[in-house]
């Protein structure tokens, strides 16, 4: 159900105002009361009529009560000029101050009072009454003043709420602005306080395991050995150890580079000379074998203050996850550093044509341990999130599940960058 912009009550108080005015001499006159029906009817549709109309609806209500104005005006006097209800012509004065800004308002104010100034023309016409500036024209132009004078005060009041108006949706969507970065301040603090506790856990686990791996590491190459040109199954399961622990070595490794906390070596790097290093260290290992690579650069980009070693480590894990992504069968690999908002950003987006990542992973890809891989551990990107992170920055995945995965990495320019120490 459609909300009324006014109270009924201030409907009926119209009403009984109009109803007043139709039974105050002269009570005999018809058409007096028909004109003031149609104004009171005009008035209560005329929201409604607006809507319908579209955007000259303004300007039609406007019309429309100077119309029936000049009409009320020639039928409750001999006389029009002198006819006591001269101030029916504040109604459409006052819709145009509604409607209107202030130049729109002094035009509008104008052909009201032009309108009434029209009823003097049957009497200039009949030379039956002389009007004087005693006996007419000072109380003309009195009235026409007073016109405009209730025009511009209720446009005053009219644009000072306007203003008001736009002051509060500014500061509507200011705090709407300030509530998202709140819950996203909160979301963020919850995720860094998980990543705490993983990654001491992370940190005592790797470290108890990493001493009895060591020790099953050297028995089994001492077994190894001396199983050499005996029994080939015995060999075979040797080998076998020691190929699944220097699996768990380096899975324990990846732990340690999680949880281990280390002191950042910030210098101003060019982005794209890191990212082209780490594509270089990609296909080195052979991971995009039958992917093409495209490379967009933007030129005389700001540089970055970053430590190049883990911006290096952490472009390439995203890279070797596009590459993944896109499986045996390749596809394009689109890499493109430019600049953000006024310079003071610089963004790098690595995005492939793989099959994207599902809906229902998008807010926890970036955690530790979670990952779309049927063989993967989830650590690497939770790895590049905390890189970025300690460099001030911001890492986005922008995806449509089907149409490939876009990972954005967003640093504030050398000269933006608070100094963070740590990591």
């Amino acid at each position: 159900m459609e909300e009324r912009a006014t109270p009924r009550w201030l409907d009926v108080l119209w009403l009984i105002f109009l109803g007043g005015l139709a039974l105050l001499p002269p009570i005999r006159e018809p058409h007096k009361q028909w004109i003031l029906l149609a104004i009171g009817v005009f008035q209560l549709l005329e929201a409604r009529l607006m809507r319908g109309i579209g955007k000259r609806g303004n300007i039609y209500a406007v019309v429309v009560k100077i119309v029936l104005a000049t009409v009320l005006i020639n039928h409750t006097q001999d006389v029009p000029i002198s006819s006591p209800y001269w101030p029916i012509f504040w109604l459409p004065v006052m819709t145009a101050a509604t409607y209107f800004s202030p130049v729109g308002t002094l035009i509008w104010t104008g052909v009201a009072s032009a309108a009434y100034v029209s009823n003097l023309i049957p009497i200039a016409l009949s030379k039956e009454y002389e009007i004087t500036w005693q006996n007419g024209w000072s109380v003309i132009v009195l009235r026409i003043l007073f016109f405009f004078l209730v025009a511009m005060t209720v446009n005053r009041f009219v644009m000072e709420y306007r203003l008001q108006v736009q002051r509060y949706q500014e500061l509507s969507q200011s705090l709407s602005e300030v509530n998202r970065n709140l819950k996203q301040a909160q979301a963020e603090a919850r995720r860094a306080e998980r990543l705490a506790a993983l990654g001491q856990l992370s940190a005592g686990l790797a470290h108890e395991i990493r001493n009895p791996l060591g020790v099953i590491k050297g028995s089994a190459e001492l077994l190894n050995q001396k199983l050499a040109g005996s029994n080939p199954l015995s060999q075979e399961l040797a080998g076998y150890i020691y190929t699944e622990v220097n699996r768990l070595s380096a899975l324990v490794g990846r732990f340690l580079d999680f949880a281990r906390p280390s002191r950042l070596d910030l210098h101003p790097e060019d982005l794209s000379s890191v990212m082209d290093k780490s594509l270089k260290a990609v296909e080195q290992q052979g991971a995009g074998a039958r992917v093409a690579v495209h490379r967009a650069y933007a030129l005389e980009l700001p540089h970055v203050r970053i430590d190049r070693e883990l911006f290096e480590q952490a472009f390439t894990n995203l890279l070797l996850n596009a590459c993944e992504a896109m499986g045996e069968s390749g596809g394009q690999l689109m890499v493109r550093v430019h600049r953000g908002r006024d310079d003071k950003e610089v963004i790098a987006e690595v995005e492939d044509s793989g099959p994207g990542v599902p809906p229902e992973m998008k807010e926890q890809i970036f955690n530790p341990f979670v990952t779309t891989k049927k063989d993967g551990v989830g650590l690497g990107l939770a790895i590049v999130s905390k890189i970025v992170d300690a460099h001030g920055g911001t890492l986005k995945l922008i995806s449509l599940h089907g149409q490939g995965a876009c990972f954005r990495v967003t640093l504030p320019a050398a000269e933006m960058q608070p100094l963070a120490l740590s990591l």
